[in-house]
């Protein structure tokens, strides 16, 4: 029976035993042997970096960052946890670019200001007002008046056209105009007829994007009813009508066109800001430039037509208000004026022609506290004492 290996012991065995870090190595009855041992641990060999590979793959990444993530933000993430309530309004980027111009630029061109030449005395197209003396006693009088009256801040402009005579008060002082800017629109209107861009006949319709609160009857007439020139022009002056203003506005080549004409005609402290109605106050001008446009409406024969006199003396004969200066003159005086009021300013321009035939032109601008009566009871009473002073 042959023997079992345990039998053999370790009698033959006349080899060493070694070890190194791949192989045992063995020696028994002369024969060596060799044992592969299994490298459990790896060699980590460590590879050259490439910078150029590094560059290359910092700028792949930078891109989809720059690229993508905003666009991602903007029309995902944005989108769905900070919703965007009106889609369709986006930043002035104008604005930002340059923030000055809103308050320096003194024009309006295709909805954007911008800087123009500024009105100019010299070529103007109106005329200034041939300026004789001031009136002391009458001055000294509308002040005392106005001393009585400490919550009221007046502006006001009287002319004689007898005498050339005037009385000035604050009247330089740039004030609200309220629905007294409808002038000198009304003078652009017709200046407009005459060179022919528009005519008197022409019709426009009544559209919700001209329909405007506060005075006058349109805004509550219907969609697509259709107007004259003419009537609207009327109905802009007799009713202090906010939607007619607007609709001839626009005929007349909008906001900036009106003020363009203001500033060909040499007036540099009237301009209209808005369109009507304006609650702010940000339509402005001052007595003495509503009294200029008065004085050339009346007597600067070449700054308009007689047609256009007469019918400007039409509408301005008519206004509905006759609670402010009309009220403080006598009976049978007629009055070509324009009224105004949005609360804090209350004023009323225009020509007084008296019974006698005694004719001045006269402006009171008031600033008062919110739609205080003492507003109205200070230009009438300043009124009575202009009227009366006048007459005697």
């Amino acid at each position: 029976m042959p023997k079992l290996a345990r039998d053999y012991g370790y009698s033959n065995y006349t080899g060493s035993y070694a070890q190194n870090d791949s192989e045992r190595i063995c020696s028994y009855s002369g024969k060596i042997y060799h044992y592969p041992i299994k490298n459990k641990t790896k060699i980590k060999v460590k590879r050259k970096k490439n910078p150029w590979r590094f560059l290359l793959s910092s700028l792949i990444l930078g891109s989809i960052l720059m690229i993508f993530m905003p666009y991602s933000f903007s029309k995902i993430t944005k989108s769905v946890f900070v919703p965007k309530p009106y889609k369709s309004i986006t930043p002035d980027l104008h604005s930002i670019a340059f923030p000055t111009t809103n308050y320096l630029a003194n024009n309006w061109y295709m909805g954007k200001r911008k800087f123009s030449q500024p009105a100019s005395y010299k070529d103007a197209q109106m005329i200034q007002i041939q300026e004789g003396v001031v009136i002391p006693s009458l001055q000294n009088e509308l002040l005392k008046l106005s001393q009585q009256y400490k919550m009221i801040h007046p502006a006001i402009y009287v002319w004689d056209y007898e005498t050339q005579n005037y009385v000035d008060i604050n009247s330089s002082e740039v004030f609200s105009a309220a629905s007294i800017i409808k002038i000198p629109v009304l003078i652009d209107l017709f200046k407009s007829v005459e060179n022919g861009s528009i005519s008197l006949d022409d019709t426009i319709p009544l559209t919700e994007y001209y329909r405007s609160e506060g005075s006058g009857s349109l805004q509550y007439k219907a969609t697509d009813s259709k107007y004259t020139i003419d009537k609207l022009a009327e109905i802009m002056i007799t009713e202090s009508d906010n939607s007619a203003t607007n609709m001839l506005m626009s005929q007349i080549g909008g906001v900036n066109n009106v003020n363009q004409s203001i500033r060909d005609w040499g007036l540099k402290n009237t301009e209209i800001q808005t369109w009507l109605p304006d609650m702010k106050g940000t339509n402005h001008s001052t007595a003495k430039e509503m009294a200029q446009m008065l004085y050339n409406i009346d007597l600067n024969e070449e700054f308009l037509t007689d047609a256009s006199r007469n019918k400007i003396y039409s509408y301005m004969s008519h206004v509905h208000n006759n609670r402010l200066i009309q009220a403080g003159l006598g009976n049978g005086s007629i009055f070509y004026h324009k009224t105004g009021d949005i609360g804090k300013m209350l004023g009323d321009a225009g020509i007084v022609v008296t019974p006698t035939g005694k004719r001045y032109i006269v402006v009171i601008f008031a600033n008062r506290p919110h739609n205080a009566y003492m507003g109205k009871e200070f230009i009438v009473k300043a009124s009575e004492i202009i009227y009366n002073y006048m007459v005697k």
